[in-house]
């Protein structure tokens, strides 16, 4: 049977098992995959779906954008803006009101830069902030960081 293209995917995926230092039916067991599938997966000969991506990725503590990069399901600059959205959700030192106005600022610069909006832009793309993030956001204080654009129109 012919490689499909995916033996890059395999060798990384075999490389990050054996970092964790998984034997191959420990990690089918913690995806909840067969043994031969990851097998054949690790060999190049089947094409994973992105739901068994995220299986093992979950079971190997990894990116699963990463592993969906290497597959040919994401396109490596999507994979990038996914993870620093994903980054900013993920931080608990900010409330969920500060993560949507950072999510509109990241993507304002990226707008700004010429990239294109990702496939989870918008006003908390991501976020469960149940659309907080509307025309009360950022304004319950002097919060805004000084020396920026944003804002000092309105300052003398």
């Amino acid at each position: 049977m012919a490689s499909l293209n995916v033996g890059n995917l395999g060798e990384y995926l075999r490389e990050q098992r054996r970092n964790a230092q998984l034997s191959l039916r420990q990690l089918a067991d913690a995806a909840g995959v067969s043994n031969p599938y990851l097998s054949q997966i690790e060999r190049g000969l089947r094409k994973p779906s992105a739901e068994v991506l995220q299986q093992v990725a979950k079971a190997l503590r990894i990116s699963a954008e990463t592993l969906y990069v290497r597959a040919g399901i994401l396109d490596e600059r999507e994979r990038e803006e996914l993870e620093t959205r994903a980054v900013i959700l993920a931080d608990p030192s900010i409330n969920e009101r500060q993560k949507s106005v950072l999510l509109q600022i990241y993507e304002s610069f990226r707008k700004e830069n010429g990239f294109e909006p990702g496939p989870e832009s918008g006003v908390g793309a991501g976020s469960e902030t149940g659309g907080e993030s509307g025309a009360g956001a950022g304004t319950d204080g002097p919060h805004q960081p000084g020396g920026s654009d944003a804002g000092s129109a309105s300052k003398p």
